[in-house]
């Protein structure tokens, strides 16, 4: 087989209904523009000197190409297809023509012309196509409503109405200048998700994946439910690093739900592990599905803050899942992997530790005070210098071109999310409308905060659906935070209680996409395995609640605070798992299970963790005693194995 060939196999597109022409030469020009995004973003994060305006439009411009050339595979009718291969050469026009046109459109005000209003339309109609291609119809629905009500916002009585902004006005709004399509996401885009996002790609690439997966079992495999354990683990490792929970399940998935129903978790139980496992990885840093520097970069703190106040939370998600899987395993008397433990744990290290320095690295460098984009770019270098060490993690030419394809495939959904959160940002500021929303949910909450929060969540978890971690959080973050931030809850909190909300659908009906490709793995039904990720997963839905009444997870407020919140939450993620689990040592009563949730909502009373008044300090008092008197009763009261004595 010639290279040409081998390569071909490797960078393939998905063809459903184009000839193998049309996909041969489809999935190298796709290849072909990936190594170009990758140089240009690669390029503006270590030496910079592109201006911010050009240096997005090439990048949208390109990914945009790129897009539509893969989604033209998936058209059935070949006049369609012609159209979209049509418009994907006219998507790489605005880049070009606004690079060389930069300091004309500086001069002039970025007043448009009529050439901008049709290259505007253009980029509207592209953007439309791939967002419906790549994710479906709900931000479809919300980009096209909102350029509907920017336009015709005079026919609307009311407060809610306006006077209406032309094509120009919106074109050079919404195209000329970085407030719309190449505003603060695009941006992030370029600076952050695709440079992380070939990070991970490249880390997957070379093996690290499976170190993660080996150490997993390494730690937990002599464990009882060992299996469901690493499964657990692994998947929260890969998922820090791959930015998208129904990725991680279609990668970790593969092998950890087989392994765990080979040592006895159903099918159902196997699925839903893994699709809670995989979702863990959106709230965990570095990445968080990339909504770590949007969310930084919206809020306007350093990134470091935004890591720092989402470890805990993550880390008491994982706890809770550790907890949960291990009760299944003890309730299903599960069999110990006895292939893994401490020895396989060191040799795993000794032969394959090594690819897990470029994330020792990136972690030192951030401390250290660098840039994310530049401590991104060092340690692709690293990793690019240490995977020559062993043959099998040797990846060549090929395997780079492939790492750059498979780069621009996993984020062609959020760079389109992006654009299109671009196009309702920007009608949201030119309009006022995102401060009207704002207002309309605190008057519907009637001023309470725990209604708003309610109200909140909900809003949060319908516009989350279906949608990828940083462009459900993108639109969550205009339409719904700054009611959160108009009753003076800090901007941390806000945005980490939409940020939350907006992930669950991961795992919850009728989206759940995370759940029903683990069903897909494992045999079981779909819904019936969202059911059981909801069980599992179910402390992420009180989570959130906790940042308001105890910030110091969020490592927010007084040493004092940031203690007793880490505590009290602890306590309470504990205690709740155990009562959704039904088992701990042995099975526990309905009775006993209500007493656990009685403890957990007066551990988690809602006045501020460090207040000292009496019917605070009773309420968490009496709450914990209950939790520790209840476990200590379910051990002390277990049925004790009966000893056979032998006649002699």
């Amino acid at each position: 087989m010639s290279f040409l060939s081998q390569l071909y196999s490797k960078i393939a597109l998905p063809n459903e209904h184009g000839t193998k022409k049309e996909a041969i030469i489809a999935s190298f020009l796709y290849t072909i523009l990936a190594v170009g995004v990758t140089a240009i973003v690669i390029w503006g994060a270590y030496f910079g000197g592109i201006t911010a305006l050009v240096l997005r439009s090439m990048f949208y411009s390109m990914v945009a190409m790129a897009g539509l050339f893969a989604v033209s595979l998936e058209t059935r009718f070949v006049p369609t297809r012609v159209i979209f291969y049509v418009l994907g050469i006219i998507a790489l026009v605005p880049g070009i023509y606004l690079w060389h046109s930069y300091f004309d459109i500086v001069m002039r005000g970025a007043l448009s012309t009529q050439v901008d209003e049709w290259m505007f339309i253009a980029l509207v109609i592209i953007t439309l196509i791939l967002v419906r291609k790549t994710l479906g119809w709900a931000l479809l629905i919300l980009s096209v409503t909102a350029l509907l009500y920017a336009y015709f916002g005079y026919v609307i009585p009311g407060k809610y109405g306006h006077g209406g902004y032309d094509l120009a006005r919106l074109a050079s709004t919404l195209f000329l200048s970085t407030e719309g399509f190449y505003g603060a996401p695009m941006g992030v885009a370029v600076e952050y998700i695709f440079l992380f996002a070939l990070l991970g790609t490249l880390l997957m690439q070379i093996g690290t994946g499976e170190v993660f997966v080996d150490v997993a079992r390494g730690v937990t495999g002599r464990i009882q439910g060992g299996p469901g354990l690493s499964a657990a683990v692994s998947s929260t490792l890969v998922g820090t690093i791959n930015g998208s929970a129904v990725a991680n399940v279609v990668t970790t998935g593969t092998f950890t739900i087989p392994l765990m129903k080979r040592v006895g978790y159903s099918a159902k139980l196997a699925g839903a592990i893994e699709a809670a496992a995989s979702s863990a990885g959106q709230i965990l840093p570095p990445v968080m599905g990339a909504a770590a520097f949007l969310m930084a970069e919206i809020i306007g703190v350093p990134y470091s803050t935004i890591a720092l106040a989402a470890l805990v939370p993550g880390l008491l998600y994982v706890l809770a899942l550790l907890v949960a899987v291990r009760l299944e395993a003890g309730k299903l008397d599960l069999a110990r992997d006895t292939t893994g433990g401490v020895e396989f744990l060191i040799e795993t290290l000794k032969t394959r530790g090594y690819l897990l320095l470029p994330l020792i690295g990136i972690i030192a460098l951030l401390f250290m005070g660098m840039t994310p984009a530049r401590a991104a770019v060092y340690c692709i270098g690293f990793a690019l210098l240490i995977s020559p060490w062993r043959k099998e993690t040797r990846i060549g030419l090929t395997g780079l071109l492939v790492v750059c394809r498979n780069t621009l495939f996993a984020t062609l959904p959020i760079v389109a999310a992006v654009a299109a959160a671009g196009i309702v940002i920007g009608v949201l500021n030119l309009t006022g409308m995102g401060l009207m929303l704002s207002s309309l949910i605190v008057e519907v909450g009637a001023g309470n905060i725990w209604a708003i929060l309610l109200l909140t969540a909900l809003a949060s978890f319908v516009l989350g659906m279906g949608l990828p971690t940083s462009a459900a959080y993108l639109l969550l973050a205009v339409l719904v935070a700054p009611a959160l931030t108009q009753l003076g809850l800090p901007a941390i909190s806000a945005h980490m209680f939409i940020f939350y909300f907006g992930l669950v659908s991961a795992i919850t009906p009728p989206v759940a996409l995370a759940a029903y490709a683990a069903a897909s793995i494992s045999g079981a039904g779909a819904n019936e395995t969202a059911v059981e990720s909801i069980r599992l997963g179910f402390v992420k839905l009180l989570v959130p609640f906790l940042f308001v009444t105890m910030p110091g997870i969020l490592m927010i407020g007084t040493p004092l605070q940031i203690v007793l919140g880490i505590v009290f939450a602890a306590f309470a993620v504990i205690s709740i798992t155990v009562a959704f689990a039904g088992w701990l040592v042995r099975p526990i009563s309905w009775l006993e299970r209500g007493a656990l949730v009685v403890g957990t909502a007066l551990v988690c009373w809602p006045t501020p963790v460090d207040a000292t008044d009496a019917v605070t300090l009773g309420a968490r008092l009496a709450g914990l005693a209950i939790i520790g008197l209840s476990i200590f009763r379910m051990v002390t009261a277990a049925p004790r194995p009966t000893i056979e004595v032998q006649p002699n």
